[in-house]
């Protein structure tokens, strides 16, 4: 049976005290590696779960964050598309005030195919005016609602408006356009339905605004929440880069004094 070895105190002390400085040097060497000073519960478990739980939300918005910029196209193309219908038909009652300032009943009747074929690309643009399967102006219009919470207790819902020409009550033109009454009852139309347009295109507008707005916030939200979670587990990189070579110092001191007190025992050992 081998017996213990026993270290006299000053080996001891110097040895204790080499043990702790090479913990804190692979603690320090962690930290520098990972970039963090809690890496795990253990390390502080105040901080650990409260870093996590901030990270949790902004990973959940982040999430929500993707789904309001989406809104926003959503609505862009919407409002892009009411836009170029408005030119349609600032085209169309063109068309119909120069059919009524003809009185030839040929020219008037060309300007009313003409008339037609703009409201067909009416619908046509109204009908192709989606984003993923959204459509907020065609005939029968989706609703578009956008989450700007995690719970689904803030939200925006935008309503669609049909903006074809059935939804704007745009007749083709009657009778060729052939009398007078028949083409002011198109410029009537016309005139309503650009009304429409512009309401359409003002409300759409504001929503579009709101979405911008909740996404700078939630963008603005979600970097805050980061920067709070790593204030509690990221490492100061230059502070730990001092501490390791303070502790690497430490180190070999503690080496050098291991050293010299066993020589220390040593020179005793020689006397006998």
């Amino acid at each position: 049976m081998v017996d213990d070895v026993n270290l006299s105190g000053a080996t001891r002390t110097n040895l204790l005290a080499l043990q702790s400085t090479t913990d804190l040097v692979g603690r320090t060497q962690e930290r520098l590696s990972t970039g963090l000073k809690v890496n795990s519960a253990i390390d502080d478990a105040i901080a650990f779960f409260q870093a996590r739980s901030l990270s949790d939300r902004a990973r959940d918005l982040s999430t929500l964050k993707a789904d309001i910029d989406q809104g926003v196209s959503t609505v862009e193309t919407a409002v892009h598309s009411v836009e170029t219908i408005t030119d349609l038909i600032d085209q169309m009652k063109g068309l119909a005030l120069a059919a009524k300032s003809d009185a030839n009943l040929i020219n008037r009747s060309k300007s009313a195919v003409q008339f037609n074929d703009l409201r067909l690309q009416l619908d046509n643009l109204a009908n192709d005016a989606s984003y993923k399967g959204t459509n907020l102006i065609k005939g029968s219009p989706s609703n578009l609602k956008v989450t700007f919470s995690e719970d689904g207790s803030s939200s925006l819902t935008i309503s669609g408006v049909p903006s074809d020409a059935s939804g704007l009550a745009l007749s083709v033109a009657a009778s060729n356009f052939a009398a007078d009454t028949n083409i002011d009852t198109a410029i009537n139309q016309l005139d309503s339905a650009l009304s429409s347009l512009r309401a359409t295109a003002s409300s759409l507008g504001s929503s579009a605004s709101v979405l911008s707005l909740r996404l700078d916030f939630t963008d603005n939200l979600i970097n805050s929440l980061e920067e709070g979670a790593g204030k509690l587990v990221l490492a100061d990189l230059n502070e730990e880069s001092a501490n390791l070579l303070t502790l690497q110092t430490r180190q070999q001191l503690g080496v050098i004094g291991l050293s010299i007190a066993q020589q220390s025992e040593q020179s005793i050992l020689r006397l006998f």
